[in-house]
């Protein structure tokens, strides 16, 4: 990681003793398009607390999903400063942000992104064994996050043998097995029905009730009212920063 300055550092102290999970100070993301410059982000300050229940929200090319990749690290920003839970990831180098990943962001996705050929409790233990944790240990952390999914009697399962519902119940497991800063979760319902998105969001409301903070990026309106605060984003701006409960 580059050197921090005392200015870095002490930010950095300051944002943790105020709970502040994400922070970022006029973050950027440009592509070179052939001869023009195409800016996904522009200068974007967002603050989100520890235990907020945050969806952001917009339209296809609004920069909602280059917003996300930048949060979850998946990704570096063209200028500007990110914090999440008091390190400034925007100066980390790759093997930092892996690890960034791995220990703090947890993340959902809409194709669930599950091994095929592994039990539902093997895809749950799989972040604990790229940090190197102990078998008995991870098999028990994997089993307690299965638990908070409501999903215990289905541990030995492949995913062909489950529901999509139930697939999704998986993946949140997996992204909560590392006890995470932020639970980062990218349209997690879209290939989902009706009734299912509905268990879906009840599961992430309890996880929020229990003290999670939870980041969810849709593009739909009725998924984003499960949310307690929506920030609209278009043409890589915040529009609009709302506390809805």
């Amino acid at each position: 990681m580059a050197k921090l300055t005392a200015e870095e550092r002490q930010r950095g102290e300051q944002l943790v003793r105020d709970n502040v999970v994400i922070q970022t100070y006029g973050l950027w993301k440009t592509y070179q398009m052939g001869d023009q410059k195409i800016h996904a982000v522009s200068g974007v300050d967002m603050t989100i607390r520890k235990g907020e229940y945050v969806a952001i929200m917009g339209p296809s090319g609004s920069g909602k999903s280059t917003f996300m990749n930048l949060i979850g690290c998946l990704d570096t920003p063209s200028a500007g400063d990110y914090y999440i839970r008091g390190h400034l990831v925007s100066k980390m180098n790759d093997d930092e942000l892996a690890h960034i990943r791995n220990k703090e962001i947890g993340f959902v996705f809409q194709t669930f992104n599950l091994l095929p050929r592994l039990s539902a409790l093997q895809n749950v233990e799989l972040p604990l064994v790229y940090s190197g944790m102990a078998t008995s240990d991870r098999t028990r952390r994997a089993k307690e996050a299965l638990g908070m999914v409501d999903l215990t009697q289905r541990m030995f399962h492949k995913p062909s043998e489950l529901s999509g519902g139930q697939r999704q119940r998986v993946a949140i497991a997996r992204a909560l097995v590392n006890d995470p800063a932020i639970l980062l979760a990218d349209e997690p319902t879209g290939n989902l029905d009706t009734a299912t998105s509905v268990e879906i969001m009840g599961i992430f409301e309890t996880l929020y009730k229990q003290g999670n903070t939870i980041i969810l990026v849709t593009h739909e309106p009725d998924i984003a009212e499960h949310a307690h605060r929506v920030v609209h984003v278009r043409d890589g701006k915040i529009e609009k920063d709302e506390k809805i409960k």
